[in-house]
């Protein structure tokens, strides 16, 4: 098996998630023995073409991301046509046997390299536009990316979603037949999780010992609903001597959310750490008394799954692909009704002043985890990449002719639209 990933980001290019997954699961795959090329962005600082890992990595040399959104789009389209340039050369001579993409930020090229190379092509959707902005698409660029989303959707062969929740949500934003779509949760793996070494001088800096932190991680937007946990905390550290609060993150809603902190006087109990890297991050949540995960649209719930690996006591949203990661019965986490700031309020003041209650979910958490094995999520996609395959090879197959590819980075600039562009 030959498969041919494509996405926008793969390490050391990390914007978020979506690295770390490609990542593990393109090793993961290797060790199954795929023959695996990932086709990426590169910031030109490493070399264009690497084996890491087992994993041959190909990257395409674009400009710095802009933070302007309708820039970004037009950024996008760029990459696009220069990934589809790049992976008709490459497969030329490595001629895949599928092509796998993830997210709408790579969906063009993958479909013009799929029916070039008469391959089957497999998406996997990490989050919808229309989830992230709770179905307000109408304007540009929203309405751009939803409509790239779309097509996506339509045109593979198979759809890979994080959760049931993302399944059903597929289907019907996308009017999807949900027999189209196989649901593979996202994967995690313990021994990545590296601390720092010295865990007790990292909590000194944000805590007293006497004292009990609650964390917040993940991008700052609104989504995320790290605006209910501000909400929620405001009550409480007026009322419980001794707790602080950190946010690791950044992003659009950043401003406001500080913003928000000083306006609730909350700005003495706790800090925003912006950006961090892993080892802090991993560091942050073993030296955490409870991890809040309180999204208002979440596909999956990676923060809470590494938290709960981490050893640290969870609350999360009652919703969407959450309900997966930290199932109903208060085992290996608590949930919120989703949304509701005061309830998510009790739910903190419950667990802080309960230590049993937070061990007991700790040790229940740990073997929670181990069902996310990557080995078990490459086996199942790499099921998935079989059953495609061998579905095109008996249909006949079909795609564009050979001669096409000296016009490919044409072609997909033309088949994007651009209306509305700066």
């Amino acid at each position: 098996m030959r498969a041919l990933i494509l996405s926008w980001e793969y390490p050391p290019v990390i914007e978020g998630g979506l690295a770390r997954h490609v990542r593990k699961l393109s090793e993961a795959l290797v060790a199954l023995g795929v023959q695996v090329h990932v086709l990426t962005r590169g910031d030109g600082a490493g070399p264009s073409d690497e084996v890491r890992d087992g994993v041959t990595v190909h990257r395409v040399c674009e400009s710095p991301r802009p933070s302007d959104l309708n820039r970004f789009v037009a950024w996008v389209e760029r990459m696009n046509a220069d990934m589809l340039a790049a992976g008709v050369e490459l497969g030329d001579s490595y001629r895949p046997d599928i092509v796998a993409g993830h997210d709408w930020l790579v969906a063009v090229a993958c479909e013009h390299l799929s029916a070039r190379f008469e391959c089957p092509l497999v998406m996997t959707v990490h989050a919808t536009e229309y989830g992230r902005h709770q179905g307000y698409v109408s304007d540009h660029p929203q309405s751009w990316i939803h409509g790239i989303e779309r097509r996506m959707a339509a045109r593979a062969d198979r759809v890979i979603a994080c959760s049931h929740y993302m399944q059903g949500h597929v289907a019907d934003v996308f009017a999807v037949p949900e027999d189209r779509i196989t649901v593979i949760p996202n994967g995690i793996d313990p021994i990545d999780l590296h601390p720092v070494e010295d865990l007790s001088a990292l909590r000194a800096r944000f805590a007293q010992p006497e004292e009990q932190l609650v964390l917040l991680v993940g991008r700052l937007v609104y989504e995320k609903g790290f605006q209910l946990a501000l909400e929620a905390l405001a009550p409480i550290v007026k009322r419980r001597a001794g707790v602080r609060f950190l946010v690791a993150g950044s992003g659009t809603h950043e401003d406001e959310l500080k913003a928000q902190a000083r306006h609730l006087g909350l700005t003495d109990h706790g800090e925003f750490l912006g950006w961090i890297g892993d080892d802090v991050l991993h560091s942050l949540y073993r030296i955490a008394d409870l991890c809040v995960v309180p999204s208002l649209f979440e596909p999956f719930g990676l923060v809470a799954l590494e938290a709960m690996a981490s050893g640290c006591a969870c609350i999360v949203a009652d919703t969407g692909g959450l309900r997966e990661v930290v199932p109903a019965g208060e085992r290996v986490g608590l949930r919120f009704n989703g949304g509701d700031a005061d309830h998510l309020g009790v739910m903190i003041d419950r667990l802080l002043s309960d230590r049993q209650l937070r061990d007991r979910l700790v040790i229940e958490a740990s073997e929670h985890v181990l069902r996310f094995d990557w080995n078990d999520v490459a086996q199942r996609t790499l099921a998935v990449y079989r059953e495609q395959v061998s579905q095109r090879r008996s249909a006949g197959g079909g795609g564009l002719a050979k001669g096409e590819a000296a016009r490919a980075r044409g072609h997909a600039l033309g088949h994007m639209p651009t209306r509305g562009l700066t």
